[in-house]
């Protein structure tokens, strides 16, 4: 009789644990990424409905604020990825406040897997009926979904970048060699320059050097062809364009996949690179001394190698680096620092700005 009555509670038990469970995951809520919404374009052009995934960057609400609009291809995929990127390159200081913009296929049960193929390749390949919409999907870009995207947030229209990978590589690079200065930066991995016998290479060829400015970023995979990805790189390089600024590495140990989150990680360091504006040392000597806080905190900064270098307790030296005469950051970290001047030319202090803080330092020496 006792055993019965504990197998019999066993099994209630078990239904029990199997019913909550499934109550549980029936119920349970879905995960969003915090910060994104889905908007939806119908574009008249490949007669295609496309979903967009959106990040608003951080103090968007500030309408005094315009920002950079950073597009990606295969958003179904690959949106996760990009956001987790830009959350920690952001906080890193790598990267400023920008907008992205998810591009992926809406409509009913769309198969990304044919889509794509249709929209990112410049032409069909072998007997494939699928392929060759690059220029009716590069249409839709230009015509429908900036002015669209342009329209709907405050934007910088000089300051866009496009990035995608595989496929969606091949179709950033035509883009860049067709419609140049569309964006400003491109950012790819593993590039599809094999489709249709290295058709890419036609429009390689009617490449003109651009009239603005552009950065290109590609990568690859160290298992994948690095052969020929290099020999492509080469000859870009070989040109000696002047408006180009290309980037290039191979991942080592990854495959075609694997290799967008450090392509994409490096790619957009290397596009949205401050770089380091060479001031006048006379200047710098003025900003040389020690600062504190009214906490009684301290600085020492320095002049080595045309450099200011912030001697900070218990974080060792760090060096400043210039994006103009009063502003300054470091690498690697969210921080940067605004020089402030009295009437007549003297050092006062410096604004600190960190991730999640603002204070002034004084100068006392």
């Amino acid at each position: 009789m006792k055993i019965k009555t504990v197998l019999f509670v066993s099994v209630l038990l078990l239904m029990g644990s199997n019913f909550f469970a499934q109550q549980s995951n029936d119920s349970a809520p879905e995960v969003k990424i915090a910060g994104s919404r889905i908007l939806h374009i119908h574009s008249a052009i490949v007669d295609q409905d496309y979903d967009l995934y959106i990040n608003l960057p951080r103090f968007f609400e500030d309408t005094t604020k315009t920002f950079p609009i950073i597009y990606l291809l295969d958003a179904q995929w690959d949106f996760p990825l990009l956001n987790g990127i830009y959350g920690e390159q952001y906080y890193d200081g790598f990267l400023p406040e920008a907008i992205i913009v998810g591009i992926t296929w809406g409509g009913v049960n769309p198969n990304p897997d044919i889509l794509r193929r249709r929209d990112f390749t410049p032409s069909k390949e072998g007997n494939n009926p699928v392929g060759g919409g690059a220029e009716k999907f590069l249409s839709f870009i230009k015509k429908e979904l900036i002015p669209f995207i342009d329209s709907t947030f405050r934007t910088k229209p000089g300051d866009r970048t496009l990035m995608g990978s595989s496929l969606g590589g091949l179709f950033t690079l035509y883009v860049m060699f067709n419609e140049t200065e569309l964006f400003s930066n491109y950012v790819l991995t593993s590039p599809a320059i094999g489709w249709n016998n290295r058709i890419i290479n036609s429009y390689e060829k009617k490449f003109t050097d651009p009239q603005k400015p552009i950065k290109l970023s590609m990568a690859i995979g160290g298992y994948e062809d690095v052969d020929y990805f290099q020999k492509f790189v080469e000859n870009l390089k070989e040109k000696k364009y002047p408006g180009l600024k290309l980037n290039s590495f191979v991942i080592d140990g990854i495959g075609h996949s694997g290799g967008k989150a450090d392509g994409f990680t490096r790619g957009l360091q290397f596009v949205f690179n401050k770089g380091d504006v060479s001031i006048d040392p006379d200047i710098l000597k003025k900003y040389t001394g020690t600062y504190q806080n009214p906490m009684g905190f301290k600085i020492d900064l320095r002049l080595e190698n045309n450099h200011l270098v912030a001697e900070i307790p218990g974080n060792g030296d760090r060096i400043l680096y210039a994006s103009n005469e009063t502003e300054f950051y470091m690498i690697g970290q969210y921080l940067k620092v605004y020089f402030q001047n009295d009437g007549d030319g003297n050092t006062t202090g410096f604004q600190v700005e960190t991730y999640d803080n603002k204070f002034f330092m004084k100068k006392i020496n």
